[in-house]
């Protein structure tokens, strides 16, 4: 058995690998980069190391760092997580060098599978139905050919890794050339390999997975399939466990399939076999050599700790069940929650997490996730925050246990896409099962779930709150045993009364408050008048409202507060009436960065003429590529960036001519 484990990545598999090691007798230690919280890492293990710069390529992507680190720390055995060096069989073969165990399988089975473009010929080879595509030469031409002769649409995909990074769904001939130099930058960068594979895209398909898992002395076994078909970017953003709708004779034959797979490299360790289906055919899709992020469902129905058994496997052990005694029970769902704008297009976003409220886990929820309150979300990783997974007797159960978990959850300080997850649960769609890979773009209505107009009553909610919270601020800031520093409104002559002026939905809106015994008051909007009362604990609160009682959470910021109320956020700033008024919005002739990222691409010169939606500007962030286009037709007047540039969220890059803007 071990003595020491190395964890190389990810603070959620950080957190499952060091409770399952103490759970063995063995100690933890993990790394960290600069923009990591120190101290969570020092609670989460016994030791930690700093690894180096942010950016992926000075520190997780480092083989020689993460090596040395291991040696200082007397460790054994290093665990990769599910993200950077997972899958890089070089990685493995330099840690048997050093004479560490790599958790996960060989270098040679990763060779073989990790990579699309040799999995695929394997494949083919024992006979697994593949998706039409092209795995050959490298140059462009090349694969320019190919993908004509195979037809648009087609997907240009990474060799190397997963996760939907490196892929470009591609459907016209004009957009290959593009799609191919974006799918190689982004795939280098998070992979270190830019190789890259054509397929036919099988619009309508689903996409659905088998977990696999194999030792030293030859024993595989297979888990019930996955359905991850609810996607974006193409990666996966809500999985489940059975997949819903399938035959038995389908499920038995996925099954058969992902184990040949196995068989063909003699796999050891956690593996996944991806396929793509459609009615009662399926295709060969790739193979994952690692944990997937997605695991935990599988350990939800099965009751078994897949981390473990990948220490167990690497110890040399034999696998602790065999085919028949993997008995399942019941139905999983995961939810992805993400630090990203539904509404633009799933942009990635970053921020400091003011206010992160989480489900109380039990035995059907479980939360997964490696940040907590405080925390910032920088553009140097992948943005998912947190993992909501809910198990229940059978597929409706576990929905309606998921969704309520979703609602649960409070987030402030960052954009994400947890009011789209509760929409696609909600939805009569996902409750009848009628799910593939298309489905976010056949229900985008979904995405915009979030940004209706309030209702009256629920305005009404919302100002109370936060002249509540507003008044419940000025008496902590003033001490009352003065009655100089009395904040009841009192005058010597007239109503005791205080105005107030908030900004809401880009609204200035006039409040009155008077005072009334036992902290209450009454409210005066340019509506209606009402009676208001708050109390708190710990965080939450119970607004009552002309007698009725809400229950909801207030964030207080500087200039204002965040009222948490009926799952949404809603912001409500304080207005000067002295401040001079605001200044229109100007239509500004310039291109912003949309949030802090690294310019990786530049498409055009000063003095240049564009027309509206012409690529300018390539960024990097959160391990993704973000391409800029024109707002507008002009004349580029001054480009104030280069390749290479880390850019602040809204910099202008490039400038417009004055007067040249359409």
């Amino acid at each position: 058995m071990f003595r020491k484990i190395l964890i190389a990545n990810r603070g959620e598999i950080a957190c499952r690998v060091i409770a399952t090691a103490r759970r063995m007798s063995i100690i933890a230690a993990a790394v960290y980069s600069d923009v990591d919280a120190h101290a969570r890492h020092v609670a989460l293990a016994d030791e930690a190391y700093p690894l180096g710069a942010a950016p992926a390529r000075e520190s997780y992507l480092a083989i020689d760092k993460i090596i040395a680190v291991a040696r200082r720390a007397g460790a054994q055995a290093v665990h990769p997580g599910y993200g950077f060096l997972s899958e890089n069989a070089d990685f493995a073969e330099r840690c048997a060098q050093a004479g560490l165990v790599f958790i996960g399988p060989t270098p040679q089975a990763m060779r073989l599978m990790g990579s699309k473009t040799h999995a695929r010929a394997l494949m083919e080879s024992a006979g697994v139905p593949i998706v039409p595509g092209f795995h050959g030469a490298q140059d462009m031409e090349s694969l320019v050919t190919a993908a004509i002769r195979i037809g648009f649409p087609v997907l240009v995909k990474a060799s190397a890794g997963g996760g939907g990074k490196g892929m470009r769904r591609v459907a016209t001939q004009g957009e290959l050339r593009g799609a191919i130099e974006s799918a190689r930058r982004e795939a280098a960068s998070a992979f270190g390999d830019d190789s890259l594979l054509i397929e036919k895209a099988l619009d309508g398909a689903r996409h659905i997975e088998a977990q696999i898992f194999g030792d030293a002395h030859g024993a595989l076994v297979a888990f019930p399939e996955r359905d991850c078909s609810i996607q974006r970017r193409h990666q996966k953003i809500i999985e489940e466990t059975p997949a819903p709708g399938l035959s038995t004779e389908l499920r038995c034959a996925l099954r058969e399939a992902a184990l040949a797979a196995g068989r063909a490299v003699s796999y050891s360790g956690a593996g996944t076999v991806e396929f793509l289906v459609t009615d009662d055919s399926f295709y060969f899709l790739e193979m994952n050599t690692r944990l997937q992020v997605e695991h935990p469902i599988t350990e939800m129905i099965s009751g078994v700790d897949l981390v473990e058994w990948q220490l167990r496997i690497a110890a040399g052990e034999p696998l602790p069940a065999r085919q028949e005694e993997i008995t399942p029970h019941g139905h999983a769902i995961e939810a992805r929650l993400y630090a990203e704008a539904p509404a633009r297009d799933f942009l990635p976003c970053v921020g400091r997490l003011e206010h992160w409220r989480t489900p109380r886990e039990d035995g059907a929820i479980r939360v997964e996730t490696g940040v907590r309150e405080g925390d910032a979300v920088t553009p140097f990783y992948d943005p998912l925050l947190a993992k909501i997974v809910a198990h229940g007797e059978d597929r409706e159960t576990a929905r309606a246990k998921l969704a309520a978990a979703l609602r649960d959850c409070e987030i402030v300080g960052v954009e994400t896409n947890l009011l789209l997850l509760r929409a696609i649960l909600d939805s009569e769609a996902h409750a009848a099962g009628e799910i593939d890979t298309g489905f976010l773009p056949r229900h985008l209505e979904l995405i915009l779930a979030g940004s209706e107009a309030l209702d009256e009553d629920a305005e009404t909610i919302v100002l109370a709150a936060g002249a509540a919270a507003w008044l419940r601020r000025l008496r902590a800031e003033r001490n009352e045993e003065s009655p100089w520093n009395a904040c009841d409104a009192w005058r010597l002559n007239g109503a005791a009364r205080q105005k107030l002026l908030v900004r809401l939905e880009d609204r200035d809106i006039p409040l009155t408050l008077a005072p009334l015994p036992k902290g209450a008051f009454r409210l005066q909007t340019p509506k209606s008048l009402h009676c208001v009362a708050l109390e708190s604990d710990a965080g939450r609160m119970s607004l009552r409202v002309d007698g009725v009682a809400r229950k909801l959470s207030i964030v207080e910021r500087a200039n204002g507060f965040v009222i948490i109320w009926n799952g949404r956020n809603h912001e409500l700033s304080l207005v000067d009436p002295l401040a001079p008024p605001r200044a229109e919005r100007e239509d500004e002739a310039a291109l912003a960065a949309p949030l802090p990222a690294r310019v990786t691409g530049l498409f055009a010169s000063v003095g240049e003429s564009v027309k509206k939606g012409a690529p300018l500007v390539m960024l990097e962030a959160m391990k993704m590529e973000i391409a800029l286009s024109a707002p507008r037709d002009g004349r580029i007047s001054e480009i104030r960036t280069t390749i290479g540039d880390m850019v602040r969220q809204g910099e202008r890059l490039i400038v417009f001519a004055e007067g040249e803007a359409a």
